[in-house]
């Protein structure tokens, strides 16, 4: 009996781990009649597949005033208004899987070259603009939590390692000054998930795991300002953040500095191809790993291995997963870095790689 007990102890000791992706363009495949198939080619119905898989959360982007966007933003898939969003978290909750929720604070995409301050609120003054992060935090989870989809994880902000609602909240990640400013937004917007979600968990997201000077100049900034937050998010990416070896030694630096925050890799993706893609050619982006599905695959198997010698590292997400354009066209060019083939909506080796 005692055996037994220490047993169960231990394992309840142990962190949940949250394996998904980001797969807040799935509403608009489906509107498309898009397939998607598993390796040998049956046709799945995503949601409750990916569960059978052993995922068990998906995030889903929220942008203030999406119709704002430029329509190349559009084009590469920017249209998650809150409407359009309580819509999918009710496929992810019947499906069986929680919700991590994205606020990116902006009418488009929000990520270190680009956190544009929402139409609505350009002309307010600093404190105004705080006051509006709070009451659009606040009404945004009021509406989910009304719906039946309270999300179990909220990010305040996306990619904000430059700061967030520029140029009134915008700063070096490297310095102290601006920082002020950036945890007075982040404040308010914690402040209303906990009077809303109390039982939520809080993730403030950055983007620099291959620098870990700025990592931790960024996590100490907002430590020295009392923000009130849970988990610390980042994004890892070989093609911009160095070697995988270079993120486990940023996770223990980090564990050493913040022992009391949980890590989660709350974005990543490689490459497989680079066929219609406007951004890159040929093979850009293969220092570490070959531009080809065997070398996506390989870099899953790398991470993956990192990640749990990491108790701390409790979830890790595919950033855009559900990329498949084998049925109509959905977004302008192809990103190629899903776990579904654009020829055949298959899925990808490295998709049977990523689990915990």
């Amino acid at each position: 009996m005692m055996l037994l007990m220490v047993m169960t102890m231990t394992v309840n000791a142990q962190p949940k781990k949250y394996l998904g992706g980001d797969i807040s363009m799935l509403p608009s495949y489906q509107e498309k009649g898009t397939v998607y198939r598993d390796d040998e080619g049956k046709a799945v119905e995503l949601l409750p597949w990916l569960k059978q898989q052993g995922w068990n959360m998906i995030r889903v982007r929220l942008f203030v005033e999406p119709e704002n966007a430029p329509q190349a933003n559009k084009d590469e898939g920017v249209c998650q208004d809150l409407n359009y969003v309580i819509g999918l978290c009710q496929q992810i909750k019947k499906a069986g899987m929680q919700v991590m929720l994205d606020f990116h604070y902006s009418d488009t995409w929000a990520d270190p070259a680009k956190q544009f301050t929402p139409k609505r609120w350009k002309e307010c003054s600093p404190q105004a603009m705080t006051d509006s992060v709070y009451a659009y935090t606040r009404a945004s989870l009021i509406a989910l939590k009304k719906a039946g989809v309270t999300p179990e994880l909220i990010q305040v902000g996306n990619e904000i390692t430059n700061g967030m609602l520029w140029p009134t909240g915008k700063l070096d990640p490297s310095k102290a000054e601006g920082f002020n400013t950036l945890c007075q937004f982040l404040k308010a917007g914690c402040k209303a998930c906990r009077e809303v979600c109390p039982l939520s968990q809080i993730i403030i997201h950055t983007e620099k795991a291959g620098d870990w000077d700025i990592t931790r100049n960024y996590y100490q900034q907002l430590r020295n300002r009392q923000v009130d937050y849970d988990i610390i998010g980042l994004s890892y990416y070989p093609m911009w953040h160095k070697s995988i070896p270079n993120l486990g030694q940023t996770i223990k630096n980090l564990s050493r500095l913040f022992p009391e925050k949980p890590i989660m890799i709350v974005e990543t993706a490689a490459y497989y191809s680079h066929e219609n893609d406007p951004w890159a050619k040929e093979d850009t982006y293969a220092e570490f790993y070959p531009i080809s599905v065997e070398g996506q695959r390989q870099f899953t198997v790398e991470l993956m291995e990192e990640l749990r010698k990491h108790q701390n590292v409790t979830g890790v997400f595919w950033w855009f997963p559900e990329e498949n354009a084998s049925g109509s066209e959905v977004t302008k060019g192809w990103l190629n870095r899903g776990l579904f083939d654009n020829h055949t909506g298959r899925a990808m080796p490295a998709f049977y790689e990523f689990r915990w």
